[in-house]
């Protein structure tokens, strides 16, 4: 049953965060009975556009106001330390300006949240995903992401993006959190703003 409906605004590196994002978003508020009407500002272009984008972003709504409900921020942390991004994404969106807002930081790339919880995939898709240790190589995780899907047969156009709603809806969040604690950390504070807009 809805409760509310919120307006959310995200800004995303890349189609592979925007499309992991949105099924996190849609499933976790219909998990709080909050609708959610989800406007994307920015999806590709890397961290720097997003970057400048915000910037530009805060100036208008300091500007006009009107700030949305909910804003959520996703970009890599790129082997940085996670707080360090954490703390500059929340020096551009401050909270008195932005009262509820969500900072997706994978750590270091967002392809080890779409495989974040191994056992469920491989349970509910047949995508069996073999780990490695942490490094700090892109390319790395997407092509064992690519290289998973494909040897379970699905096929792959968009590096994965495109079957991230089946990746959310199967995965044990908890979970997920324990083996990725960045996802674990954007969970709780996406899911913390939406209960907090629920009545």
């Amino acid at each position: 049953m809805v409760k509310s409906r919120a307006r959310a605004e995200l800004f995303v590196e890349d189609e592979a965060h925007r499309a992991f994002v949105v099924a996190l978003l849609n499933r976790l508020a219909e998990e709080t009975g909050t609708a959610v009407d989800v406007s994307v500002i920015s999806a590709r272009g890397g961290h720097g556009r997003v970057s400048r984008e915000l910037g530009l972003y805060k100036r208008a709504v300091e500007v006009r106001g009107g700030s949305p409900d909910l804003v959520v921020v996703a970009i890599d942390a790129n082997c940085r330390e996670h707080r360090e991004v954490l703390s500059e994404l929340r020096g551009i969106i401050r909270q008195e300006l932005f009262p509820r807002r969500a900072f997706a930081v994978p750590d270091p790339h967002v392809e080890r949240w779409y495989m974040a919880d191994p056992a469920s995939l491989a349970h509910h898709l047949g995508i069996h995903i073999t780990w490695e240790r942490r490094k700090c190589e892109r390319a790395l995780y997407k092509k064992m992401l690519i290289d998973a899907l494909k040897c379970a047969g699905y096929i792959v156009s968009l590096g994965g993006a495109e079957y991230a709603e089946d990746f959310v809806r199967v995965m044990n969040l908890y979970q997920a959190g324990k083996n990725e604690p960045s996802l674990g950390s954007f969970v709780d504070e996406l899911r913390n703003c939406l209960k907090s807009i629920t009545p």
